[in-house]
């Protein structure tokens, strides 16, 4: 007995009604256009390479990981490319596979293409050693197409105990560590961990070619990207979770905040991505259009270059962070709509939440007496910035520069057109801005993932600290909860008031203007997401 599908029914009678197949009614799902400040840092869009702010919005359309983050919901772990995982030991998950998966080529997605995402080609280097185990030709075949040097740090610090992916029958798989790590669900669930098309992978002519144009299993499939100009992605309706809602995506830069909004206002564009909060209200004041978002799991920080002649002393590093009073930039530049946060952490972090930490006190005397006690002569120092990447980051360096000056701190502010200039060792760095994101619950994945022994801090040359890099290997190891609760403390100690290197500002608040008649809701992340669930119009 043959029964027919729901779809299949539907199919059939839209097979008689229509006279012939080039007559079929054309796609009548939308199109959307949205304005970014920019697409991605790397001009790739490879995510063990794109790690950034902007990077983490697009992400979401063309690739996923075994283990999705409900951003828009409660930030618990969910099924995604794996449908269900367990414990085996302290050192290992096992995975089982979502049957069916499709990549963007028609490939169904099988456990070599996991361990293909997972291994030398694409994070590691070619033999080139992931913290323990060395790696040469693996069995997923070697294309000679070898990841640029950032991607294997990238790699190291996102995974920092790795050891395999093992392939134990058809449709399940392990996630081995040499080390043992309460957090390794959280870390699987990292963009890092995409997972993408061993063909593909192959195929492609360079590691560039691939990482501009990687194939993903996400509801949209990348159609073109231009960078520095857009990126356009279109449906892949053979995604596993449904048929996409969109027709097409288009993320176009337009650096203005005031260009982004006026386009939104003429029509040009559907969304306009980080408002400006003073921007809400005339927004707002035409019925047809609305801002929506709030407070993220990101922190804005700036970020000191210990070895800068100025900042060696521990002293001066303290003295900068007690000149700023980051409630006022909040209520100054926010309206209030972000908060000062308890330090470099988040309470959804649970029982490794510190309640009663704060970050240092507005205290100018006392960042006065600490420059007097170090001898501070009034030298310039630094202060490397871009150009409004961040929401409103010129009026806040602007208001900090005249924080640190009425202490007696002489800051120099040092516009710079990209992250490379930003990190240039082959001139004076001192002070720079940055973000911070808790991509899982747990400290490793912010204070160590950005200032820990593999952090990009470090990696970058601006800091080390003997005890800070034995706590951070700590507390990615440990198994004694209890502990680890007492290790993340003092490394928030160390970090943030004894020999800083970084201080918080505020808690990161992202607002996207929209016309009114979408139904979309935005996450607490960067990321957006336009699945069927999370679209209506």
């Amino acid at each position: 007995m043959t029964t027919l599908t729901r779809r299949a029914t539907l199919l059939g009678v839209a097979a008689l009604t229509l006279p012939h197949p080039g007559l079929a009614q054309a796609d009548q799902r939308p199109s959307i256009t949205i304005a970014v400040q920019k697409v991605v840092n790397s001009n790739t869009l490879e995510m063990a390479r794109e790690q950034s702010n902007v990077g983490t919005r697009v992400y979401g359309s063309y690739a996923e990981m075994l283990i999705d983050t409900d951003w828009i919901g409660d930030l618990s772990l969910r099924p995604a490319l794996a449908t269900a995982w367990r414990r085996i030991d302290d050192r290992t998950v096992e995975l089982d596979l979502r049957e069916g998966v499709r990549f963007h080529n028609g490939d169904v997605m099988t456990a070599e293409d996991v361990v293909f995402s997972f291994g030398p080609e694409r994070l590691w280097g070619a033999g080139q050693q992931a913290q323990g185990t060395l790696f040469a030709n693996s069995a997923t075949g070697s294309t000679g197409k070898a990841p640029p040097p950032e991607v294997p740090a990238v790699a190291r610090r996102t995974y920092p105990g790795f050891d395999r992916i093992e392939i134990v029958r058809a449709g399940v798989i392990r996630f081995v560590n040499r080390t043992p790590d309460v957090t390794l669900e959280g870390r699987i669930a990292r963009n890092v961990g995409m997972i993408g098309s061993r063909r593909a992978f192959a195929e492609a002519d360079s590691w560039l070619a691939w990482a501009r144009k990687p194939v993903g299993t996400g509801p949209y499939r990348v159609v073109e990207f231009r960078p520095d100009r857009d990126l356009t992605l279109e449906a892949f309706d053979e995604y596993w979770g449904g048929r996409p809602p969109l027709r097409r995506i288009r993320f176009v830069e337009v650096p203005e905040p005031a260009s982004r909004v006026n386009g939104l206002l003429s029509g040009e564009y559907d969304f306009a991505c980080d408002v400006n909060p003073d921007q809400i209200a005339d927004i707002e004041k035409n019925p047809r259009f609305e801002v929506v978002g709030s407070t993220i799991t990101n922190h804005r920080v700036t970020v000191f270059d210990k070895h800068h002649p100025q900042l060696r002393d521990a002293r001066i590093r303290r003295a900068f962070t007690h000149a700023i009073d980051r409630q006022m930039i909040v209520d100054a530049l926010w309206a209030g709509r972000t908060a000062v946060p308890k330090g470099l952490q988040w309470d959804y972090y649970g029982e490794m939440f510190q309640a009663d930490w704060s970050v240092p006190a507005y205290d100018p005397a006392e960042a006065r007496r600490l420059l007097r006690e170090a001898g501070y002569k009034g030298d310039p120092v630094p202060y490397r910035l871009l150009n409004n990447y961040y929401t409103g980051q010129v009026a806040t360096a602007q208001i900090l520069v005249e924080m640190w000056r009425q202490v007696g701190l002489n800051v120099q502010i040092e516009m710079k057109e990209n992250w490379g200039q930003i990190f240039d060792r082959n001139a004076p760095r001192a002070v720079r801005d940055w973000s911070n994101s808790a991509a899982f619950n747990d400290p490793v994945s912010s204070i160590s993932a950005g200032f820990g022994p593999q952090g990009q801090s470090q990696q970058v040359g601006e800091y080390e600290n003997e005890e800070f890099n034995r706590l951070s290997n700590e507390l990615e190891t440990s198994t004694d909860r209890p502990r680890r609760r007492v290790v993340f403390r003092r490394m928030l100690e160390i970090a943030e008031r004894e020999d800083p290197v970084y201080t918080v500002l505020h808690q990161t608040a992202t607002f996207t203007a929209k016309r009114k008649d979408i139904r979309w809701k935005a996450a607490q992340s960067f990321l957006m997401d336009f699945r069927r669930e999370n679209w209506g119009s």
